[in-house]
């Protein structure tokens, strides 16, 4: 058998060397015996490193981690070119979640090395937290609450919601979070708006949704939530003019990614009231730093990027990896390959086939 060797980032794990957000489901790696697996503990936290927490965001792999390497997994880190151009024994590149934008595509093909993700692992987190957010926004939960702590139920008639009930949903990016959020808001009885460019008029249209123009969509919507996949297209999409054209009663949603939005305009809209508030797990600079001026705003819901990251979600992220890994190891393709031109390529064909021998042969039938 041929040694096929992992390696996964180290910031799957806490201070302790242990997983930090659950079992990793490497059970099916241990008892192969053609596969190892190590983590790249360079990235992991450290017991009194203050600075890790501001790095985690930042860090990215290595050349160095790459060294006699088949298969690595991937949670936060980037992986450039420049890592990719020294890694000659890389096959695969497992992304242990949907998105992928911190990871070069191009080079990963250029490279001969595969990149598989797990696609729809987040869809139902990632929509259940938008429908979360236009909750607490239209209820005021979060003002609800501050009252509550200070003792001022006097104030309960300053403190009036709002229901979602009948108002109109825009959603920016018509994909599989997207979609859920639809089939979630469907008791709400909502009218539902969505921008996509690469949608499926026809699928749009069986899920009760109609295709508007974005500017259309901004204008008319009373909560516009972004779905979108970050592209050179897409970055920035909402900026100073976009939310100009949103009622100053309407609340923007961010669950996709930060740089979608102009976020210095957006504080501009929230701190003149030019709409009633925003709600975002993603920012343009992560972590969010202590000074940015987001945190001193009353009208905005802010999470640290994690608020579809669920028991749930990792478990099943994790068998996602496990199972492309394993396919790999044994000089198969993984499902879910992004870079699918990849798979045509010499040179990839040439790096996996060199595991085809580590594929276990079916046991003969029993004669009775």
């Amino acid at each position: 058998m041929r040694a096929f060797r992992i390696a996964f980032t180290g910031d799957f794990l806490n201070e302790d060397g242990h997983s930090a957000y659950g079992p990793l489901e490497l059970a099916a790696l241990e008892a192969a015996p053609h596969i190892q697996f190590h983590f790249l503990e360079r990235q992991a936290p450290r017991r009194g490193d203050a600075t890790y927490w501001q790095r985690l965001y930042s860090m990215e792999v290595t050349p160095e981690d790459l060294r006699d390497v088949g298969g690595l997994v991937v949670l936060r880190p980037w992986v450039t070119r420049q890592a990719l151009a020294a890694a000659h024994d890389l096959v695969v590149i497992g992304r242990s979640g949907a998105g992928y934008d911190k990871i070069d595509v191009e080079a990963c093909t250029d490279h001969d090395v595969a990149l598989f993700n797990v696609p729809t692992a987040l869809d139902h987190a990632t929509g259940a937290s938008a429908l979360m957010f236009m909750l607490a926004l239209a209820k005021r939960l979060p003002r609800q609450e501050r009252i509550l702590r200070a003792g001022r139920w006097d104030l309960q008639a300053s403190t009036m919601g709002s229901e979602i009930q009948g108002r109109t949903l825009g959603i920016f990016g018509l994909g599989h979070s997207g979609r859920e959020l639809v089939r979630l808001v469907a008791p709400f009885d909502m009218t539902v708006l969505a921008h996509s460019p690469h949608a499926d008029p026809a699928q749009a249209r069986a899920l009760g949704v109609r295709l508007v123009p974005l500017e259309e969509l901004l204008s008319t919507a009373d909560f516009v939530s972004l779905h979108a996949r970050l592209t050179p297209a897409s970055r920035r999409s909402i900026g100073r003019g976009q939310l100009a054209l949103m009622k100053p009663t309407a609340f923007l949603v961010n669950v996709a990614r930060g740089e979608l939005v102009d976020q210095a305009a957006l504080v501009e809209a929230l701190r003149a009231r030019r709409i009633a508030g925003a709600a975002l797990d993603v920012y343009e600079h992560e972590p969010l730093p202590a000074e940015d001026p987001l945190l001193a705003l009353d009208n905005v819901i802010l999470t640290p990027h994690w608020s579809a990251s669920t028991t749930d979600v990792f478990a099943a992220t994790s068998r996602a990896m496990t199972t492309g890994m394993l396919r790999a190891a044994r000089g198969q393709v993984p499902q879910d390959v992004v870079n699918t031109a990849v798979l045509d390529r010499p040179g990839f064909r040439a790096k996996l086939a060199r595991f085809e021998e580590n594929t276990v042969p079916e046991a003969p039938a029993r004669e009775n």
